[in-house]
């Protein structure tokens, strides 16, 4: 740790001790206490004046006030000035003050939420805001995490407990985290909890949600702790009666938090604009006050001695100079009308009317929740109308994110759930071909369709290659399985993807069963087999895949991945490439059809060779220097040489109204962008389904480059291309009517380079939707 004054630490590492606040609080940790409002009693009325006199009709009417004060110019009371400003001014600091409250009364609200915390050996209702870094705190079922916790004990076996993420991720899926062997032994014994001395040391607070790391010292032994230990504050506890959780981050330093940031002043494009039209009207009443002050100040020396001297004059002395100058701020004063305060009233009125008509139209109630929409702030509302683009995700947005598994390639054959009529448009089922009857198999799942008997025959043929491609299937993946009240096997999944893998394999004959950290139980044709789990080699953003180690009942390990192919293609041993060549043409029209595709393989290990690796990866866990680095490229050197078995694919269908809601967007002229990780044309496929590429555009440009300047010569060979479209067409051509050029980047990367470019393009009118494949 590093000092930085004498009230803030700049952390490099957190070092937390179980149950000993006196400990901890010589780090000067963070409470659990959270605040998202801006303002407070004694901030609020400096703080909004400050945000409120950045519009410069506020700051030209306080200087206004100012010179009205001054006699010898002055030629209206201040009166005129002071009430509209004070008016202005007084409605926008209501309203800042309202949504502010609103805030208040949230913070309120989860500040003073119960949790129930261990002290003096007794669990003790405690609000959130009194929670400590280093406590240890009890959660049930359906309950709100407190703070980011240490998973230590649940429930469930072997310490695993289920939690739903979407307040940090939007996703609905049940998320498995499992507590280390050594403190799940805890169970929910009161006084082993709170004689548990463990000793954390891990990251500083950060705001990333899938990484963690750190080492838990405990009884003479290290443990590595990994985001699988870790339950973040935000997440809700599901399916799980109770577990028990250390405090490593509480309030403020939590990763919710750290991703939150802090509230800022936001001024909108209106806000923006008529300040501009309030600085060209004060320009002009400024040249017209010049005007009309030389003016005075010439007739003031041809005819003024005719009149009264000025009281400010002295006897025997006259400036007109001076006269003139105190004229033109008369004049500034006189013509303030120019500059209209009461259009900041109007809009601050037309925006709450705005809200209120947001909150009572029927057309946005969901009925199926009963939830009328809700405007939460009146400052945004004209932003709705000015939205030129659209950034979506696809998966679970567009998309309904319910997997069912279509088709298969294995082992150079493919396998289709589906007969497809057309290779170009998308295939419907045929009326001769019937689906295949998973009704001898008990454990089936009702709801999966496959018309293809050639499967079910390879499968009672005894195929090697079949055999080990479902096993594939029922042993590498993250699904939990438990039985309902009815004695029916229920799965718990973290993706969809795997859950219609895991189905799909049951259906056939490879059942999935239930898992511990040791071992993976599945009942092949029938007959129940028990693996011994070796190692998990999880899937991230970077791997683009996930592996797991076995050994099987007759001793031999072998290592099962599946990925995407572009991934795993490259990990292949050299003996596959005709299989591979094959398995990609498969690949190619599954994307084609709109599927989500993965590619199969397996390696067999030599125990010898996997002892030496194993304990590698103790040591790299047990790093607290480049950890990451290392398990990294373990992991790359295990998963090399692998066996390519096939392909899997999978259906995702569009949410109800996507097409509809895209063709109205368009309709409004709002540009849409959708992002995905599918391959190129599957990517295609959706973008034609969901009505974002249409027939009636005249081409479609895809844009691979991964570097800048493999980006720049695309766009440069596209612009050529463009202009020499529209002079074919047009018979000549306006560099006027051109508005695209290469203008300065705000990143240097690929993906900020397409980003600008093709905006540009799309603003120039020239091309209604650009694929961007990255």
């Amino acid at each position: 740790m590093m000092f930085c004054n004498k009230k803030k630490l700049l952390e490099v590492e957190r070092v937390v001790k179980a149950n000993d606040r006196d400990y901890n609080e010589k780090f000067q940790y963070a409470d659990n206490r959270i605040h998202t409002s801006k303002y407070n009693v004694l901030t609020f009325l400096p703080i909004n004046l400050f945000e409120q006199l950045q519009r410069v009709a506020n700051a030209y009417f306080l200087f206004l006030l100012i010179l009205q004060l001054i006699p010898e110019i002055s030629s209206l009371t201040w009166f005129t000035t002071i009430v509209p400003l004070v008016l202005v001014i007084s409605m926008t600091a209501v309203k800042d003050a309202t949504d502010d409250y609103f805030r208040h009364k949230s913070d309120n609200q989860v500040n003073n939420r119960q949790s129930k915390v261990l002290i003096n050996s007794k669990l003790q209702n405690e609000k959130w805001m009194n929670v400590k870094v280093g406590d240890i705190i009890k959660l049930e079922n359906n309950q709100f995490v407190a703070a980011d916790l240490l998973l230590l004990s649940s429930s469930e076996p072997h310490g695993l407990c289920y939690v739903e993420t979407a307040e940090l991720d939007g996703e609905t899926n049940l998320k498995v985290r499992q507590a280390l062997p050594v403190t799940s032994e805890l169970g929910a014994d009161i006084s082993s909890l709170a004689e548990f001395d463990g000793i954390v040391r891990c990251e500083a607070p950060n705001n990333k949600l899938d990484r963690f790391s750190g080492v838990l010292s405990w009884k003479d032994s290290k443990h590595a702790l990994s985001n699988q230990k870790i339950i973040l504050r935000g997440c809700v506890l599901r399916n799980t009666s109770w577990c028990f959780g250390m405090v490593l981050f509480a309030g403020p330093d939590t990763k919710l938090m750290q991703n939150s940031g802090k509230t800022k002043f936001k001024r909108t494009s209106i806000d923006r604009l008529m300040n501009t039209l309030v600085l060209w009207i004060f320009g002009f009443l400024v040249c017209l006050g010049i005007i009309l002050a030389v003016g005075s100040s010439i007739l003031e020396s041809e005819v003024g001695d005719q009149f009264r001297t000025p009281p400010f004059w002295r006897e025997g002395e006259k400036s007109f100079l001076f006269s003139g100058f105190l004229t033109f701020w008369s004049y500034v004063i006189i013509l303030n009308t120019l500059v209209p305060i009461s259009l900041y009233v109007s809009v601050e009125v037309i925006r709450l009317g705005h809200s209120y008509f947001i909150n009572w139209d029927r057309k946005m109630y969901y009925a199926s929740k009963a939830m009328p929409a809700e405007a939460r702030t009146t400052t945004l509302n004209e932003e709705l109308g000015q939205i030129e683009y659209i950034f979506s995700d696809k998966t679970g947005t567009l998309t309904q994110n319910i997997m069912t598994f279509k088709k298969c390639s294995i082992n150079g054959r493919v396998y289709a759930g589906e007969v497809l009529d057309d290779p170009i448009q998308k295939k419907e089922i045929t009326k001769e071909k019937e689906a295949t009857d998973f009704s001898s198999k008990s454990k089936s799942e009702k709801t999966l369709h496959f018309f293809d008997q050639s499967l079910m025959e390879s499968i009672e043929l005894g195929d090697p290659k079949v055999h080990e491609f479902l096993r594939l299937l029922a042993l590498c993946h993250t699904v939990m399985s438990e039985e309902n009240s009815a004695g029916q096997l229920v799965y718990q999944v973290q993706s969809p993807d795997e859950g219609a893998l895991v189905t799909a394999a049951r259906n056939f004959g490879f059942i999935f069963k239930s898992r511990t950290p040791e071992t993976i139980t599945i009942e092949e044709l029938g007959t129940p087999v028990t693996y011994q789990l070796l190692a998990f080699l999880d899937f991230n953003n970077i791997r683009k895949r996930m592996s797991v180690i076995v050994r099987n009942p007759e001793g031999r390990i072998k290592l099962y991945s599946k990925g995407a192919d572009t991934i795993l293609f490259e990990k292949l041993h050299p003996s596959n490439e005709d299989l591979q060549s094959l398995t990609s043409d498969h690949l190619s029209e599954f994307a084609g059809e709109g599927l989500r595709t993965l590619a199969i393989a397996y390696r067999e290990l030599d125990d010898k060779y996997f002892k030496m690796w194993q304990k590698m990866l103790e040591d790299a866990n047990s790093a607290t220097l480049e950890r990451d680095e290392r398990i990294s490229g373990l992991y790359e050197e295990i998963e090399r040489d692998l066996m390519l078995l096939g392909a899997t694919a999978v259906e995702d269908k569009l949410q109800e109204g996507v097409i509809e809601t895209i063709t109205s967007l368009s309709l409004a002229n709002i540009k849409i962008w959708i992002l995905t990780g599918d391959k190129q044309e599957t990517a295609i496929n959706i973008g034609y389904a969901c009505n974002v590429l249409t027939d009636a555009m005249d081409a479609l440009f895809v844009i691979t480059g991964n570097t800048a300047g493999e980006v720049r010569e695309e766009l440069r060979t596209l612009t050529m291309f463009l202009l020499e479209l529209m002079i074919s067409r047009q018979g000549m051509f306006w560099v006027k009517r051109w508005p695209y050029e290469f203008i300065g980047r705000a990143g240097e990367g690929a993906v900020e380079l397409i980003l600008q470019d093709f905006i540009q393009l799309q603003l120039a009118g020239y091309i209604d939707v650009i694929a961007v494949i990255l």
